[in-house]
This record gives structure tokens, C-alpha cells and sequence, in this order.
């Protein structure tokens, strides 16, 4: 992560209305589950993209 306080922390709303804090690199891609993780012909799907309503912005 660097040095301390470098990561820009964005806020998630998840599931249930959940809000979250995810590193700003994955602002707009979220890891896969574990059934999503391989697409149809058997290759490695390293990320999904995430909506757009999800994203609420930076941590304030």
C-alpha cells in the first residue's frame, strides 16, 4: 500500500445497504466470487465491473 495514508479510500454500497470502503484502484472493478471466477472457456477472469449506482464516492 505505500506509505501511510496514500490509498484513496472510496465508499461501496453493497448488498442489504451496506456501505463499504474499497482502495480507489478497485473503484470501478471488484474481485470475482468463486463461482464467477472462470468465464466460459475456462480462462481466468481476474475482474467484474462494477455499477455505477455502487459507487457513492470518496471517504469524507
Amino acid at each position: 500500500m505505500g506509505k501511510t495514508g496514500t490509498t484513496t479510500w472510496i465508499r461501496i454500497k453493497g448488498r442489504k445497504d451496506q456501505v463499504r470502503l474499497v482502495p480507489g484502484k478497485w473503484q470501478h472493478y471488484k474481485p470475482t466470487g468463486p463461482n464467477q471466477k472462470y468465464d466460459s472457456k475456462g480462462r481466468r477472469r481476474r475482474r467484474l465491473k462494477r455499477s455505477q449506482k455502487s459507487i457513492l464516492g470518496v471517504r469524507g
